[in-house]
């Protein structure tokens, strides 16, 4: 169900949206609840997934372990509501449908109405615009019951459970609403696109949020929960200033891929949205790679990783890899077939199936920046280290292949990757000649971050 919005839908005049929130281990929000309307009520947000292997809290409302209402990803994947008022009267939805997807943005939409004299419409659930009818379960609440919201006996909760320290959402939220007193379906929201049919944001900011309602539009570096509303704002956990992206539902940004790592366990792991990568002891070169979500075939882009740990003798390489499917992945990425090129943090040497293609780069080390400028249009490849070229520049590149940029490493390495909206504190503030990404250093005239924008124009 998750979808890419090409950037030619925002160039014809569509609402764009500019920030996310980027959360990971132990981060969310909260704030005391206040008096509104409890019989209906409208949760809509903008969800990017990191880590999908966990129960996730989306939205609590929270009065006692009696009474509150949550929005949840399951431990399966699915979309799950739970309303509980005084113990055992209770609404509870959870999809059919699983919602896996770690490299897109996809819309919800709750919309809560206990005076339908139906009970099958006081719950509803869009995604990306389209209403929800499959449910594994759809138990209703008794009519005209109040939900365990919009009163201020409660505490919302947003990325978190209210119990403290369990399950965290992992990932990006986008243009995030409670609305009080009203069931909103999800066309006031977002539109269907009328070129593409693709489903986008819409502008929200003029909708009623109601007296307990609040809007997260994470625009505010300094304060994330702010209620762009004007109503009181959510205490921050765990959150700072970097934890805002500009990766959004209008300009989505390539990650590392935490389904597509070889092979499919815990050789590596992922974190910080899925822009951190980190590969466990071991010495087995073949388990401890993994791949950007995003494959081009052509175009100029640019990359920057940073060297959060070099590992074990520096035993480490960033690079890219062409037709990630048909690798046989047997061994180092310099020393598999011309499917791999990787520069090799021991030697400064640009290597590609066992044979230095270059001898003349510096190593590199733990907190050093290297940059990949990977020309398809022409079949050539750069390295930076820094910002200083490295070695000789890589040329005769199968430019009708996929490519995908990757890292490899023997264990214990670290890299932090930054396709244009980095995880770590970047002062550098370089962008393309689109103005797109915050990179330590300029990329090279005429190429681009990796982002759906430029992918419409260049891709």
């Amino acid at each position: 169900m998750s979808l890419i919005i090409p950037a030619n839908t925002l160039a014809s005049g569509g609402y764009a949206v500019d920030n996310s929130c980027r959360f990971d281990t132990n981060a969310g929000m909260n704030k005391t609840a206040a008096n509104g309307t409890r019989t209906k009520a409208t949760f809509s947000t903008w969800i990017k997934r990191s880590n999908i292997t966990a129960e996730q809290f989306l939205f609590v409302s929270y009065i006692d372990a009696s009474n509150f209402i949550l929005f949840r990803f399951t431990g399966s994947e699915q979309l799950e509501m739970v309303n509980r008022v005084s113990a055992s009267n209770i609404s509870f939805y959870t999809t059919n449908a699983l919602y896996r997807d770690p490299s897109a943005f996809f819309h919800i939409v709750w919309s809560l109405d206990s005076t339908q004299g139906t009970a099958g419409n006081s719950i509803k659930l869009f995604v990306n615009g389209t209403q929800v009818t499959s449910f594994a379960t759809s138990t209703t609440q008794d009519a005209d019951t109040n939900f365990a919201a919009n009163v201020n006996t409660a505490e919302y909760y947003v990325a978190q459970e209210y119990t403290s320290g369990y399950n965290y959402f992992n990932g990006y939220l986008a243009e995030t609403v409670w609305i009080d007193g009203l069931a909103l379906a999800a066309d006031q929201f977002g539109e269907f696109d009328e070129d593409s049919g693709i489903w986008k944001p819409i502008d929200v900011s003029g909708l009623t949020f109601g007296t307990s309602g609040f809007y997260l539009d994470y625009e505010a570096s300094g304060n994330l929960g702010n209620d762009a509303n004007g109503g009181t704002d959510l205490t921050e956990n765990n959150l700072a200033a970097i934890d805002q992206s500009t990766d959004t539902c209008t300009n989505n940004f390539a990650t590392m891929n935490p389904l597509d790592k070889i092979p499919i366990g815990s050789a590596i792991t992922y974190s910080d949205g899925n822009l951190t990568t980190t590969a466990s002891a071991g010495s087995d070169w073949t388990t401890r790679y993994s791949f950007s979500t995003i494959a081009v075939s052509q175009g100029k882009w640019y990359v920057e990783c940073k060297v959060g740990n070099v590992g074990a003798a520096s035993q480490f390489y960033v690079g890219v890899i062409k037709n990630r499917q048909t690798t046989t992945f047997n061994t180092s990425l310099g020393y598999i077939s011309n499917n791999g090129y990787g520069y090799y943090a021991a030697s400064g040497n640009i290597v590609n199936n066992g044979s230095d293609l270059s001898t003349s780069g510096a190593s590199y080390t733990t907190g050093d920046i290297i940059g990949i400028a990977l020309d398809l249009d022409n079949g050539t490849l750069d390295f930076y280290k820094n910002g200083s070229a490295q070695g000789s520049q890589v040329t005769s590149l199968d430019t009708t292949a996929d490519w995908q940029f990757t890292n490899n490493a023997l264990q214990n390495a670290i890299w932090n990757w930054n396709f244009g909206s980095p995880s770590y504190s970047e002062s550098g503030g370089e962008t393309d000649g689109n103005g797109y990404g915050n990179f330590a250093h300029a990329p090279p005239s005429g190429y681009f971050a990796l982002n759906t924008k430029n992918l419409a124009e260049y891709g």
